[in-house]
């Protein structure tokens, strides 16, 4: 698939593989699974030799021997005698740096801590003796936010403060979804919000379908639910890895929010226990899901729901999970009919949350976001706030535009403009035949 949109990542990059001829340097390259660090991290972006490290969960020694593998192909040096300690690797590529600019890129990162969590002692003690008269651009790669961020957030974990970048790679927009489309003479409004509702701008999930030819909703579905499909586990493989024993709670969570049952009371009675602690976790340990409070609202206020910040996962949770008794019993084609019938009702919020996407890359507005009163009584689908320009864009968001009603909308805005009191306000009744309006404005 043809490389998109990665210029401001790919300058970090290069700023980084420019200041190592002055001395060492680390970056800390994070992001969601699937969303494309491997692929950022080996563009082209240095003249050097890149060396690429994939942490399995093997034998130290093992490793070491596929490392030493490497080291000996992309740098040309010949390796005497068996290293079984990463330590050892790491001392000689730094011994090898002291002479000469390279890229080490190591994969999985996080992944040392089952491997041998001293590793990353080892790392911090040769990084802090030799980094200043070596020329090395460390790229550390991991997918496990809450690893991550350990390593190197914790104050008691030997790499903290280490990194002298970070990059947080995140999906690609819908402007970027909207260009791949174009090139492969795919694009209409509808299948736009479907492959963003489908793929979320999800690096790997736009190569699968790209290399289906699965581009409407139609096709994407057959890819989806197929015998073998890659799909179809991928929210088992993702996560339950980073949820460990817990997994179930967690899981029964995310199918909650993906039920549109995305207020922490209603899920609290349907599991008959407190979630506090595991919604707390999904958000900011896991970045699985995000808090959503009404536009307006008091950073105190108790008004308060629940999202899935990964589109595929809330599709997966919704309909996979679900019902995954029908996959086990090979029952595509029943699955495939549920889909089909429920799409429809499902991808209301992603057209909303497509809106609010496309709005902020108008960069127009200083808060993008929901509006709703106790009882979820006055629900408005968007709002758009200019607190410098002292504007408001109040929208409602319909698939078919003969649902929409403008007077309804307004008698709903009312106790919302008193917060905005003063404010040039702008109503806007959106549907899929907005899309592409809305898409030229950004």
């Amino acid at each position: 698939m043809k490389f998109y949109n990665r210029e401001d990542e790919l300058a970090i990059l290069s700023k980084a593989d420019g200041l190592k001829a002055r001395r060492s340097v680390m970056t800390m390259l994070l992001g969601r699974r699937r969303v494309g660090k491997t692929t950022l991290a080996l563009h082209h972006h240095s003249k050097d030799p890149v060396l690429y490290f994939f942490v399995s969960k093997k034998d130290e020694a093992l490793l070491c021997e596929e490392f030493a593998e490497e080291i000996a192909s992309r740098l040309e040096v010949k390796i005497f005698g068996q290293i079984r300690g990463f330590e050892d690797i790491f001392g000689y590529l730094l011994e090898l740096a002291k002479t000469r600019g390279f890229t080490l890129v190591i994969d999985e990162f996080q992944e040392f801590f089952t491997v041998n969590a001293s590793i990353y002692s080892s790392i911090q003690k040769l990084w802090d003796l030799h980094k200043d008269t070596t020329h090395m651009h460390l790229i550390a790669c991991g997918s496990v936010y809450s690893l991550m961020k350990t390593i190197y957030e914790d104050h008691k974990e030997p790499l903290f403060g280490r990194s002298d970048f970070k990059i947080d790679l995140q999906p690609f927009k819908p402007s970027v979804l909207r260009e791949i489309l174009k090139d492969h003479r795919a694009y209409t409004p509808e299948n736009l919000l479907d492959f963003y509702m489908l793929t979320g701008g999800v690096a790997k999930y736009i190569e699968l379908f790209t290399l289906h030819g699965s581009f409407g909703m139609e096709a994407m579905i057959d890819t989806i639910i197929e015998p073998n499909s890659l799909f179809l586990d991928e929210g088992k493989n993702r996560l339950i890895e980073e949820f460990g024993k817990e997994y179930k709670t967690y899981f029964s969570i995310l199918a909650l929010i993906s039920d549109s049952k995305t207020s922490r009371s209603a899920m609290e009675s349907i599991l008959q226990r407190n979630i506090s602690g595991h919604l707390a976790r999904l958000e900011n340990d896991y970045s699985i899901i995000h808090s959503i409070k009404p536009i307006g609202a008091r950073p105190n206020a108790k008004l308060q729901k629940y999202g899935i910040s990964d589109n595929f996962l809330g599709f997966w949770f919704r309909f996979i999970f679900k019902y995954r008794s029908l996959i086990e019993a090979e029952s595509f084609e029943r699955l495939k009919a549920i889909v089909r019938r429920d799409i429809d009702s499902f991808s209301g919020r992603y057209l909303e949350k497509l809106f609010m996407e496309l709005l902020k890359e108008q960069q127009c507005y200083t808060q993008i976001g929901s509006y709703w009163e106790r009882n979820n009584q006055n629900e408005i689908d968007i709002v758009a706030v200019d607190e410098i320009e002292r504007r408001l864009l109040i929208c409602e968001v319909k698939r078919n535009k003969k649902r929409l009603n403008r007077n309804e909308l307004m008698l709903k805005s009312k106790n919302l403009l008193q917060t905005y009191k003063g404010y040039d306000v702008e109503y806007r009744l959106l549907s899929l035949i907005d899309i592409e309006a809305i898409t030229q404005e950004a």
